[in-house]
């Protein structure tokens, strides 16, 4: 039920979060709430409209659709105990680990049985995103796929304002 679509640009990753949010529906009867950037929530509708996904935009939390479509920044509108799925389109924005965003996703998807993440910006290299990616799917927190998965040269797990090998001479490398 939980999953990420790391695919590159013009792959077609909104039809397949719309079908796969389609089919989390079939299962569940519930709502599945896609989240998207300011301006793609409308691409997505359309996208839906195209491919015959039945689907709706919403601003101030009303399920208009059994796929309902708003933005990032509407996320506070929204129940999270109505829904049976959520899409995080253009997940590269939950990469920062202190922001907002990403703690507002993490925290409404925790209940949430079936989650999507979905970007064409994926970086294999980057351990703040692959660590806020697995934490928004539940897997396992941020510290703990830091861990188990990476090692720093410092060997330690010392996190603390060094986002960046550049900024505190720290890289990090994943372990033999």
């Amino acid at each position: 039920g939980r999953s990420a679509q790391f695919a590159d640009c013009g792959l077609g990753k909104t039809i397949l979060q719309l079908t796969w949010a389609e089919n989390v529906v079939r299962k569940t009867n519930k709502p599945v709430l896609i989240l998207t950037p300011l301006a793609v929530s409308y691409q997505t509708v359309k996208e839906g409209e195209k491919f015959g996904v039945e689907c709706g935009r919403s601003d101030a939390g009303e399920i208009n659709s059994k796929i309902v479509i708003t933005n990032y920044e509407r996320l506070y509108y929204f129940d999270k105990n109505k829904f049976a799925g959520l899409v995080c389109d253009e997940s590269g924005i939950l990469k920062h680990f202190s922001g907002a965003t990403q703690k507002g996703v993490t925290e409404f998807a925790k209940k949430i049985p079936y989650r999507l993440l979905g970007t064409a910006t994926a970086a294999p290299n980057d351990y703040i995103e692959l660590g806020t990616s697995s934490e928004a799917l539940g897997i396992m927190g941020y510290m703990d796929m830091l861990n188990r998965f990476f090692r720093n040269t410092q060997n330690t797990s010392d996190t603390k304002k060094h986002w960046r090998a550049s900024e505190s001479g720290i890289k990090w490398r994943f372990k033999k």
